[in-house]
């Protein structure tokens, strides 16, 4: 099965040249070491447009971070902003793709990953405008949670982020997207049979 990496490096395949694209928290932001020489522009709803890739050791810049207070890098055309700007831009459907982590995916594309109940919650971050005003939403995140249960369902258990947003999800098992009446194997993860994506999937697979 894919690690963390090659789940964020497959989620850069789905990038093409000119898109504006958010990268969320957890494995989403690794996507930004393997975006290569492909034009993309970056945006973190912290105020920054066009970010680099994460630091080598030693290079952080304490004042440079994303949404989820890593440090990183700036380009030459990186753009700084208020929160109001970047939210306009989301909002306003400028950006073309948000790659985002989950807690649950259903099978309808009913994405839940801004909290679990009776757990502390910092706030619901930017996912919420996110999926209502990008182009095309795809999730990367482990296909099982630490107690070995699916986390791709046929209906979400916790609250939710959006209702039928999800296009296509990237996990550790392969690649899936949101279709009529389920979901659709696109790809198995090397070493991962189809047999063994179906067993591990809650969902119902067409």
């Amino acid at each position: 099965m894919w690690d963390r990496n090659q789940m964020a490096a497959r989620a850069a395949l789905e990038l093409e040249d000119g898109m504006y694209v958010n990268l969320g928290i957890g494995i989403p932001t690794l996507v930004a070491n393997y975006v290569g020489d492909k034009d993309i522009t970056l945006q973190s709803e912290n105020g920054m447009l066009g970010m680099g890739p994460f630091p080598f050791d030693g290079d952080e810049d304490a004042d440079l971070i994303n949404a989820g207070k890593q440090t990183i890098t700036e380009l030459k055309r990186t753009a700084y902003f208020d929160s109001a700007m970047s939210f306009g831009m989301i909002r306003g459907g400028k950006i073309a793709a948000a790659i985002l982590g989950a807690m649950e995916v259903a099978e309808n594309g009913d994405l839940a990953n801004w909290m679990i109940p009776g757990k502390l919650v910092k706030g619901m971050g930017g996912a919420m405008d996110l999926v209502a005003g990008v182009g095309r939403v795809i999730v990367v995140m482990d296909h099982a949670n630490k107690h070995g249960e699916s986390k791709v369902l046929k209906e979400c258990t916790l609250p939710l982020t959006g209702k039928g947003v999800v296009d296509r999800i990237i996990t550790n098992l392969g690649v899936l997207d949101v279709v009529e009446g389920g979901l659709r194997i696109v790809e198995c993860a090397e070493g991962v049979t189809e047999e063994e994506l179906r067993a591990a999937t809650d969902a119902t697979l067409v």
